[in-house]
């Protein structure tokens, strides 16, 4: 099984790219079983996206991958409803396909998702929208069934939690649905907002104001061209890099408006850096402040970078707090960061991490994506050697990762 060696304390230096978002082509990938032809750019070359278009081959649609884009042509009138486990069991995006089989179609068999072991992340709230929708579902042996007699009808419904997943689903199981739809207390991140906009292109008619979404479903899609937004997270990710280990370091390819709020919180640490239209740039640093952070939905601070931003407090001057409120077991790479040196202690959904501390190098195995980016943050500001296991998890998420720190000077070898 593959790993990564990390020799820690060199300093960064460089640009570094940053690729498009995984978190938004996995939906658009999806909803483009409703179109008879898609083409999509800036999609990220990462595993989730081969699995996505793996499964999209299994429905029956043509996928056609070159090095910039991506062609999916769905003219087939003999298509395959399902989502099989051997597909889905390790991305949990699989059930994105749920809503557009079902509307399309009028049934789906899609298992039940897999994915990073970071909490039960239930898919009650997808089943709860597509309900309301007109849909029939029973569960049985590990699979959704999903059916509708009469095509699926318009529905005002309003989610008992922000759901990002089942904002998505709803969303693509209502562009096929009679009238129009009416989503409240919906998710608002920006690969929402990237969904919304390829789905206008498509011909849809939807509109989104505050945390309500109105859809007024259709019978026919257009053709469709879309470039795929960054990647907030990888940028999240590498503006965290910068700030721990980097000496001058660019980002580019982005939109800083998009991360108000990561920007927000690493001033208040003590970041130094310069935004720019389309890139930021980050310089030495030295002397954080300890912050204390709750992750929640977006425009809120994102889970998806709690882990990250924990390597940055083990540097911080005091006593750092992260609240995790979006899933119940995410602080599974502590255990690890201990492993190093870090001191952190952790209350139910509190974590409290005391800095500064000097890290050292150990070996250690990543449980989920996100930890496992962080344990290469902290190999990179670690004394000697660091050894992360099982980085197939990597893979997942983050494009290039190995040598887009190698060019900015990072000693950092797979094996």
């Amino acid at each position: 099984m593959k790993k990564l060696i990390i020799k820690g304390k060199n300093k960064l230096s460089g640009s570094i790219k940053i690729s498009g978002s995984k978190n938004a082509s996995l939906p658009i990938l999806a909803a483009s079983i409703l179109s008879d032809e898609v083409e999509l750019s800036n999609v990220p070359k990462v595993n989730d996206i081969k699995t996505m278009i793996e499964l999209l081959k299994f429905i029956g649609l043509k996928c056609k991958v070159s090095q910039k884009k991506i062609n999916i042509i769905n003219y087939n009138k003999k298509i395959n409803t399902v989502a099989p486990y051997k597909l889905v069991k390790t991305m949990r995006a699989g059930i994105l396909v749920l809503g557009p089989l079902l509307g399309k179609y009028g049934k789906a068999k899609v298992s039940l998702p897999g994915g990073c072991a970071i909490g039960t992340r239930p898919v009650d709230l997808h089943l709860f929208a597509l309900k309301r929708l007109g849909a029939k579902i029973k569960i049985k042996n590990g699979y959704i069934h999903a059916s509708t007699s009469s095509g699926l009808k318009s529905a005002s419904i309003k989610f008992p939690k922000i759901s990002v997943g089942a904002t998505e689903n709803a969303i693509l199981s209502a562009v096929n649905a009679k009238g129009e739809t009416k989503l409240q207390n919906c998710a608002i991140e920006p690969e929402i907002i990237d969904l919304i906009k390829f789905l206008k292109n498509m011909g849809v008619k939807i509109s989104l104001r505050n945390r309500v979404i109105k859809i007024n479903g259709v019978t026919k899609f257009k053709k469709v061209k879309h470039r795929v937004i960054f990647d907030r997270i990888e940028l999240g990710t590498y503006l965290i890099a910068g700030a721990i280990i980097g000496k001058s370091l660019e980002l580019k390819d982005i939109n800083p408006k998009v991360i108000k709020t990561e920007i927000n919180v690493l001033k208040k640490m003590g970041l130094k850096f310069k935004i720019y239209k389309n890139k930021i740039k980050i310089f030495e640093t030295n002397n954080f402040k300890k912050i204390n952070i709750t992750t929640k939905p977006y425009p809120g601070f994102p889970t998806d970078l709690q882990a990250q931003i924990m390597v940055l407090m083990t540097m911080a001057n005091g006593k750092s707090k992260i609240y995790e409120k979006i899933f119940e077991n995410r602080f599974m790479h502590i255990p690890e960061l201990r492993r190093m040196g870090a001191k952190i202690t952790v209350k139910k959904n509190l974590a409290i991490i005391n800095g500064p501390t000097n890290l050292s190098g150990a070996e250690v195995m990543a449980t989920d994506l996100r930890a496992s980016v962080s344990l290469v943050l902290a190999g990179l500001i670690a004394e000697n050697r660091t050894i992360i296991n099982r980085i197939y998890h990597l893979d997942r998420g983050y494009q290039n990762l190995e040598s887009k720190l190698k060019n900015c000077k990072a000693k950092i070898l797979r094996v």
